[in-house]
Formats: C-alpha cells, structure tokens, sequence
C-alpha cells in the first residue's frame, strides 16, 4: 500500500502518452477530450471491473487527486483535469497498488492491475469498519456487570447493547478505529500496557497547538474506557495481538457495481493539518444561490475558518475572533457547524463560553423568554460577512450552539442544550443590530396533560415527572393534569422543509436516543410545544438503533436520524396516531419509525454495525440525479458517502479509496450550472478527523482536504 504519491516518478518509470488532443479514441472504444486521462485497466484475467483509477498532481497551487472506477470492460475516462503533470495508479480489492505511470491531459493510459500477493496484502486497503468489526465484544451473558470483584464490567451496564452504546459512541467520534494507525501496535511485550499508553495521549501534528484539547481528547479517551471496564481494554489488546499475529477481515469488501461507478471524486488538500469538521458551499434552500463560488469550512481545534476557491484551487484560513476574553483570536474557540444564509452570510455555531455574555437578558424578567425560563448565559454565534472582506461577528447569546440550521423565514437555530431550544432571527437582527431582541428560547416541555399549549408555571413543570431521570419515590407517573419538562443534549438538528417545526436529536445520554419536535407556535415561548419520540423498544427490552447523533428531514416531513450503532432511521411523524397527553413520552408512536442498517460487517453482538452514521443530508431538490429527497450519510468508517434513493431498502456506496481514512462530517449540494448537465452539479464534503495524521500520508503532513464528488450517468462520460 502506498502512502504517499508524488508528483515525480523514479527515472525510467513508463510514460504512456500519445499526445495532447482534440479528441483521442482508443481502441477499445475509450473516448477523452484534450483534458481528460482515459484507457483501460487489466489483470492476469482480463479487464478488471470496479477499480479504481487515481491521478495525482502537485504542480498546481496545492495538491490535487481525482479518482473514478472503471467499468465492467475495465475502461475509465478522468474528466476535466487542469494543465498539470499527473502520476496514474489503480486500486482495488483483491489487488495490490500498480507501479506509478506519468500522464498528462488527452491521454490513453493502459495500466496493468497487480494481484495482491495474499489475502493479509488485499486486506490492507479494506476500509476500517472491515478491521473494527473482529473486535471480540462481551457476550451477551457477561451482563449485566458484576464489577472490579467480578467480570471486570461495571455493574452500571446493565445488557450487552448500553454497553455497545458507550463503545459505539464514545470511542469512534473522533477518529476511525481500525484504520492502520489503529489496528497496528509496535511489537511490545504486552499490548494491554501498549493500549494503556495510547489512550492516554492525544496525537498532535508539528506546531499546531490545540490548547488545552490535547489533553481533553486524552482524558476523554482514558475515560471512556474506563467506563467499558478492564475487559475493554483486553478486547483491544487482544484485537491487535490478533492482526499482528496474521488475522484479515473474513470476507472482503464488494467493488463498486452499476451507478456507484459514475462517481468522480476530486479533493484538494486545504487549510491547515487541525480537524475540518465540516464545509458549506450554499444556501442549501436555494442550491443556485452560489454557482462556482468560494466553499468555506472550519478547523475546529484551534478556532479557524478555512477558505477554498475551486476555480483557482487557493485555500487559506483566517482566525476567529476570541470570546473569552474578546481578542484578535482565540486559539481555544471551538467553532463547530455552519450553515449560509439569503445573504451569502456564514452563520456558524461556537461550543466556546465567553465572558460576554448578555446575563442581564438571561435572566431579566422583562425578557418574556428569560420570564418563562431564565438562562446564564455565555455562549456566542458567530457569522462572517463574506461581502466584507470575511468580518466575523460576535454574537453573544443565552443558549449553547453545537450544530445551526436555517428556515424559511431567515430564523437560525442551533442546538447544544440539555434544557432549550434557542434561535436568532436574522431578520429581527439586521432590522435592530440588537442581538437580545433578535434571539430567544423554549423550554422543552411536553403537552402530557393534553391541552394543546404548555403550562406557564415552571414551578410545575419542574414538580412534574421528568422521564429521563430517576422520579421521586412517591412519583409514579406524570400528572396528567401537568405539563412534563424534559431534558437530554441535542446534538444534530435540522429545519423541516415542509412546515418549518424544527427538530433535534438527543444524544445524552447516549441510551436509547431520540428526536425532539419544536413547534413554536404564534407567540413563543407561550406556545412553544416540544414532542419526543424514541427508538421503539423491542419485545426483549432492546432496541433497533442506539446514539442518535444528527439527522435532516425531507420534503414531505420525514425525518432521518443517523445512529451511531451503524443504522439509519426514517420517522414518520403523519403515522402517528398519538401526539400528547399523558403516554406521550417517547414510546408513543412505535408505528412511525423504520430502520436501514448501513453498508458493510455487522459487529459480533449480531446487531450493531460497524460503520458510524453520523448525520444525514437530504437532497430536496434532486441535485445529484438519484432522486428528489435522496437521503445521504457521512459513513466515516468506511471513507465512503452512503446514499439511500427514494424508496430503496438498501444504501449506494460511493467510495473514496485515497488517501484511505476519509473521515467525513458535514455536506451540502449546489447547482454551478444548471444547463451543464452532471458537470453543473456536485457535492461538497470535507476529509479530516480530529487525529488527521491517521489519514494515509499523514505522518508526512498532510492537511485536510474539500471533497467534491458528481455523478456521471455512465463511467466514460467526459
């Protein structure tokens, strides 16, 4: 496996170009253009279908790769490359990296696929979830937990899936485990003692500093297993031991097959070598509104925004102002989410706490939201004027933001809280320049006594059962003459297209998960409704998907929620015959829910699965080509996109195969050219993880990288 191609080759390495062209014509049919590579790829027995052919350039401002798959006669077409010297190599499962082959534009190259020498040497490009799946996890007998005197597992888990949960979230949001940087250890003595090392260091890249962070990923590791107990520990000792020893996933992963073919991947390397979590490239309501333009995004450790231009390939990054105090930066500002509104503005939320914070309006009782449910304080949403020269504006506000969605009357919403819903309308705010009179908040309270509003007493709400939360001992079930107040972390959430109620995804405590529904109503917060839906619980106790962590809904109001135990859920609410009143606490409306296990192994508990769904992203306007409401997943355990067509029953898989460790966050889809066919559409993604030297060529400092992907209608379209 290569790790890192280069723009120059070895003396002598072969040359196949026949000339730059108008047209070439091969002669098995290959057709390009003067700015494209083509030819076919063959092995020992013929053509070889659904591999990969790559190109890669470092001529250009900063470096470049496009990849596509060859079709069923092993044919492939690299459309549309710029002026530049290319190296071409194919990739493929069940074959080893071919030599390197120098090309430029209007080429016909016809490169030699090599078999790989043995199933160990196949199995080094297999994604990660493939490796992450022959973690031995505890059998279902060994719970619950009987303890440090017992079987080493804390008595707090009390089935075999809470404790999946913890491993399923708690050990895979920040980087793949399986990728090669994981699933191999130096060849100590005792690799319990090696794991125990690891998981107390956070890996950093050269002079990028992450503040404090590295030592909070490092806690956040060592706590996390320590949560799972002493046989976590061992299950990843011996995990390791195991592909030292020799041991390959058992079957491997399928090529690409039918329209997983058209894909083209281009990717850049931008920024800067911190964690890209995410990329907006348009106002995603109106996916014309920014043809050809600058794509933005953010390294999130060390509180960047990063720049791209696709048309000329210049990246940079500018910083954030600080919060905490106010300075000309703050190294320690976690931006996070980011979305683009009407006015090309970049409204992104921020996990900071500032000292800025507006508290008098918090908490002012003359503040109808702060009079209904007083808040500290002490967190900011940031926007950038890309209109002026990128100024990045402050906006201290009362609740927290982790991830930012838009309506459709310009209101921004973001979520981050375990108690409220928070918005700003920007609208209000470009009218006033007023921050407090643009912003406010709802209490999640459920209607459980059924009356169509929500009581106006906190004082009884909060006497009121919360279902998330042991209840008093002389409570037994919620009033049915009060509202219930409810809480949890929402993590992900989104705007519905088809009547603007809002809706989060619980992601604390991770078991089971949920959706939250906000209806605001005509005088907020008086008429704010929240409605919660949980997985459905199973016959036996269990339930079919675990950790909701973000999710979009589509045209028709349903909602999608990703899983982080490897499933995707639609939910729709028009099912549900239930909406308040006294049962409405989760478990109300079972008939709503359906589930879609996400491509590839499933975990040895039978029913987790391996990849880590972390969000969703519908295409409401159809612009990728597979169908209006096509539902997309980030799949960052397989550095792939899923993507699920309206009415299918299983997921597409579009694959990135290089640089392997595609760790993906955010996406959105945009219209360049509404006249040009698949060349005017596109997706935008990013590639990075929080340990981005775990990406192949990383340890030689690499950086993190804007994705676009299209869809061809055939492989050798150009």
């Amino acid at each position: 496996m290569r790790n890192q191609l280069r723009g120059f080759l070895l003396a002598g390495t072969a040359c196949l170009f026949l000339g730059v062209l108008n047209t070439a014509i091969a002669a098995d049919g290959v057709q390009i253009d003067k700015d494209d590579i083509g030819g076919q790829v063959t092995g020992p027995k013929g053509p070889e279908a659904g591999v990969w052919v790559i190109a890669e350039t470092r001529d250009l401002k900063t470096r470049l790769i496009k990849i596509v798959a060859t079709d069923n006669q092993g044919r492939y077409v690299i459309p549309d490359l710029p002026t530049a010297n290319y190296t071409i190599f194919v990739r493929g499962y069940g074959l080893a990296d071919s030599e390197l082959v120098k090309a430029k534009p209007g080429s016909i190259v016809n490169v030699k696929a090599k078999p790989a020498a043995d199933a160990a040497a196949a199995a080094q490009i297999y994604p990660a979830n493939y490796w992450y799946a022959m973690l031995d996890v505890p059998a279902k007998d060994k719970f619950p937990g009987t303890g440090p005197k017992g079987n080493g597992i804390p008595p707090v888990w009390q089935s075999q899936q809470q404790w999946m949960a913890q491993l399923q979230e708690g050990c895979r949001h920040c980087h793949q485990i399986g990728d090669a940087a994981t699933r191999n250890l130096p060849d100590t003595g005792n690799s319990i003692e090696a794991w125990s090392e690891r998981i107390k260091k956070a890996r950093e890249r050269g002079d990028i500093t992450f503040g404090d962070h590295g030592s909070e990923n490092a806690a956040t590791m060592t706590n996390n297993m320590s949560r799972m107990g002493a046989p976590a520990l061992k299950m990843f000792a011996d995990w390791t031991d195991g592909i030292r020893k020799g041991a390959v996933p058992p079957q491997a992963p399928p090529r690409p097959t039918g329209v997983e073919r058209n894909a083209v991947y281009s990717v850049w390397d931008v920024g800067d070598q911190t964690f890209m979590h995410d990329v907006v490239s348009v106002d995603r309501r109106h996916p014309e509104s920014n043809p050809n333009g600058v794509i933005y995004g953010m390294s999130q450790w060390v509180g960047n925004v990063i720049k791209f231009d696709p048309k000329t390939g210049e990246s940079s990054t500018f910083p954030v102002p600080g919060t905490w105090p106010a300075s000309t930066h703050d190294k320690d500002s976690l931006v996070h989410h980011l979305t683009r509104d009407q006015k090309d503005r970049i409204w992104f939320a921020n996990l900071s706490t500032i000292k800025e914070a507006p508290k008098a309006a918090c908490s002012d009782p003359n503040n109808k939201f702060a009079k209904l449910f007083p808040m500290s304080g002490g967190r900011v949403i940031n926007v950038v004027d890309t209109k002026n020269n990128d100024k990045i504006t402050n906006l201290p506000v009362c609740f927290g933001g982790h991830h930012i969605a838009i309506d459709s009357k310009d209101v921004v919403y973001t979520s981050g809280e375990f108690e409220v819903m928070g918005w700003l309308d920007t609208k209000v705010y470009d009218q006033t320049g007023d921050v407090n009179k643009a912003q406010g908040w709802c209490p999640m309270v459920l209607d459980t006594n059924g009356d169509g509003k929500i009581d106006q007493n906190k004082a009884a709400w909060n006497a009121a059962v919360n279902p998330f939360a042991p209840p008093p001992a002389d409570v037994k079930a919620p009033d049915p003459k009060k509202d219930t107040q409810i809480s949890g972390y929402t993590y992900g959430m989104n705007v519905s297209p088809a009547d603007d109620s809002v809706w989060f995804f619980k992601y604390i405590p991770y078991y089971p998960g949920g959706i939250y529904r906000l209806a605001k109503g005509a005088n907020a917060p008086e008429t704010c409704i929240t409605e919660f839906y949980e997985p459905p619980q199973l016959a036996d106790g269990t339930y079919p998907a675990l950790v909701s962590r973000g999710g979009d809904i589509d045209s028709n109001g349903v909602v999608w929620v990703a899983f982080a135990s490897g499933q995707v859920g639609s939910f729709d609410r028009r099912k549900c015959k239930v909406l308040n009143g006294p049962t409405a606490t989760g478990q109300h409306c079972k008939e709503g829910w359906k589930f879609y296990d996400m491509p590839g192994p499933k975990m040895k508990d039978g029913r987790s699965v391996a990849d880590h769904a972390y969000n969703v992203f519908v295409d409401h306007h159809n612009v990728m080509g597979l169908g209006k409401d096509t539902v997309f997943v980030p799949a960052d355990y397989s550095d792939s996109v899923a993507a699920l067509p309206p009415g299918a029953d299983k997921f597409l898989t579009f694959r990135m195969p290089y640089p392997l460790g595609m760790y993906t966050r955010g996406m959105d889809v945009r219209i360049d050219d509404p006249k040009a066919g698949w060349k005017g559409r596109s997706m935008w993604t990013e590639f990075g993880s929080v340990t981005i030297d775990h990406q192949e060529g990383g340890e030689t400092g690499d950086t993190a990288k804007a994705v676009q992907i299209q869809f061809r209608p055939d492989p050798l379209a150009h």
